[in-house]
């Protein structure tokens, strides 16, 4: 009974998979590729997005009963698109068996993502305190055991039982048993933290909106397989991409307008071609580069199996953004 990310972080269920692409041509800083699937033909450019370090919590969740610990996870979860404007990224990784869990209940992973790890510490205290202590039937475990930064949250947590609360030894685990009206909520004593990845996207350009949110939706159900890995945007597709910056306010993010169709004659160095009308953004954050980069390529792979899709590329900002480079390559050349 683990769901805990063992040895290599499971490296087992993200091995890379065979490409499903075939190179038909090679140009000066793109490819043409065929799905071997579909027989779709599409442009892959040659470039690369900016991926940047963030403090990762990953926790699980169990219920009664999945519905519950969906339910718990989803509202865990809210307003974590971006850290841009949101307090924190976040999102489900999976869902999880019984067998799979120290109470053998059902459950789900969540991650929650933050730059600083007070603040990371702050936003579990938050989510798990206000989401997840309070939905029916709930339980709290740390899905980072071997993290060596660790965050006292069921500690802190115990607090709400007024002196009523009980530490405990459960499932192998240092636990809080807190008094609620349903009956206990059960919470391990401390969840772990550590440097993760945020920010593995790529840019599909569709000739209709209706193929590039069918080729969105491929791609997130490709890179939901990867384990390790959540896509933080709703229902893990964006639709509108930002850069860093702003031309005329003082932001830190602006519409990503080199890549807007509607602009595409009144932006100068447009990234728009003759038949794009649509683009969607996918973002990927993870445990690590690997299961990032690895999930990445799935999705590219499922993305480019639909009629209409014209190109795949990304954005990157000359090391603003972030430090990791992910190439898109990887997911034609392996």
């Amino acid at each position: 009974m683990d769901s805990s990310m063992s040895p290599s972080e499971k490296e087992s269920r993200s091995t890379a998979s065979a490409s499903e692409l075939e190179i038909m041509e090679r140009g000066e800083g793109w490819f043409k590729v065929r799905n071997r699937e579909t027989g779709n033909i599409c442009i892959i450019e040659d470039t690369f997005a900016e991926m940047f370090p963030m403090w990762l919590a990953r926790i699980l969740i169990t219920a009664s009963n999945e519905k519950w610990a969906m339910t718990a996870g989803q509202v865990a979860t809210g307003f974590a698109s971006s850290i841009i404007a949101s307090p924190a990224e976040a999102g489900i990784e999976r869902i999880v068996s019984p067998n799979e869990t120290p109470d053998e209940r059902p459950g789900c992973i969540i991650h929650i993502y933050h730059r600083f790890r007070n603040n990371l510490r702050s936003q579990m205290l938050s989510r798990i305190g206000q989401c997840v202590l309070t939905c029916p039937t709930t339980a709290a475990f740390n899905a980072l055991p071997n993290a060596k930064r660790k965050a006292k949250v069921g500690a802190s947590l115990s607090q709400f039982g007024d002196g009523y609360a009980k530490r405990d030894a459960l499932y192998n685990r240092e636990v809080w048993r807190i008094p609620v009206m349903e009956g206990e909520f059960i919470i391990e004593e401390s969840f772990g933290m550590k440097k993760a990845i945020a920010g593995g996207m790529f840019l599909i350009l569709a000739d209709d909106a209706d193929a590039g949110l069918r080729s969105a939706e491929k791609a997130v159900e490709a890179a939901r397989t990867v384990e390790g890995v959540v896509l933080p945007f709703p229902g893990g597709i964006c639709r509108s991409g930002s850069k860093v910056g702003s031309k005329k306010y003082k932001l830190g993010a602006s519409t990503n307008d080199a890549f807007c169709p509607s602009l595409r004659d009144a932006v100068e160095g447009s990234q728009i071609p003759e038949k794009v009308t649509s683009v969607y953004e996918i973002v990927i954050n993870g445990i690590n580069f690997d299961c990032v980069r690895e999930s990445v390529a799935r999705a590219i792979n499922a993305a480019t199996r639909i009629p209409g899709i014209v190109k795949i590329t990304s954005s990157n900002y000359g090391g603003r953004l972030g430090p990791y480079k992910l190439q898109l390559r990887d997911a034609v050349q392996r």
